[in-house]
């Protein structure tokens, strides 16, 4: 079964919470995102498992608004697998259970976030 997400905006690169310290601000800002997309990512989904895969294979591709260099370590998914977590789609995002594939394309006129997970023996 594949199960395709498609939300209309790009994650925050992890350069913006990484180091800058840790305040109790930051640390707010940095937990208030994440939630929000968790948020994103239930939204979006079109059908609920009966139960979160136990492993699978992450394929998320960044559609960006711009050709500016980025690299694949800044956008590694975070938010994403932590969300796909919290929305009971996968059971854990460790390396024992996931295959992560990241991919960064470019799309001016609808930058994006398409997630497709895909259960895996």
């Amino acid at each position: 079964m594949l199960i395709k997400i498609v939300i209309n905006e790009i994650p925050p690169s992890n350069n913006k919470y990484m180091g800058r310290g840790s305040t109790r601000s930051q640390a707010f800002v940095y937990q208030a995102e994440k939630q929000r997309w968790a948020g994103l990512i239930m939204g979006a989904l079109k059908k609920k498992l009966n139960k979160p895969m136990r492993k699978a294979r992450v394929r998320i591709t960044y559609y960006f608004p711009d050709k500016k260099r980025r690299d694949p370590d800044n956008y590694s998914g975070k938010f994403i697998l932590d969300g796909l977590t919290k929305a009971g789609l996968i059971e854990d995002d460790s390396f024992a259970n996931i295959i992560l594939e990241l991919y960064g394309r470019y799309d001016k006129e609808n930058p994006r976030t398409v997630i497709e997970l895909e259960e895996i023996a």
